[in-house]
């Protein structure tokens, strides 16, 4: 379970690039740009690894759950997907504008990183609906019992 480790680093460096971004923004200087830009570097490694960390530990908890739950963890897993691949476009130009010390285009990627942290939030939200209403990974929540209709009719047969 590398997921929780990793989707925290996956939540806090888009943030942490935002606001490098916007430190840039208010005192442009070519330290800031490759600060800032090396934030989206890390922050988009850390998304990708989110992503694949999320779909193995989602593959083993996808049954377990509740049809709300599946649906819930199929929207969680298709925004991952989209967030990741943004995060590395926008790291892609961000360089672009860094390299070639177009502030224009650095301040276009900035504000896709805006854009781009307020997904990573949202996504963060339904990691934890996930874990916390649905029982994602919680030991003794489920035992898979909440993909039965009527787990009580389970329950009845066994004894």
């Amino acid at each position: 379970m590398l997921h929780p480790a990793i989707a925290h680093f996956a939540v806090s460096l888009p943030v942490l690039s935002l606001i490098l971004g916007l430190v840039y923004l208010f005192r442009p200087s070519e330290l800031m740009s490759k600060i800032s830009t090396r934030f989206m570097v890390f922050a988009s490694i850390f998304l990708v690894l989110a992503f694949f960390t999320g779909k193995e530990d989602g593959g083993e908890v996808y049954i377990l759950l509740t049809t709300q739950g599946q649906a819930t963890l199929l929207q969680h897993k298709d925004l991952g997907l989209y967030l990741s691949i943004l995060m590395v476009f926008t790291t892609l130009i961000k360089t672009y504008g860094c390299i070639k010390k177009i502030m224009k285009v650095e301040v276009f990627s900035i504000i896709l990183v805006a854009m781009i942290t307020a997904g990573v939030l949202y996504q963060g939200k339904i990691g934890g609906d996930l874990t916390y209403i649905h029982g994602a990974h919680v030991q003794n929540h489920s035992d898979g019992m909440d993909c039965l209709e009527d787990p009580s009719e389970f329950m009845d047969e066994e004894e």
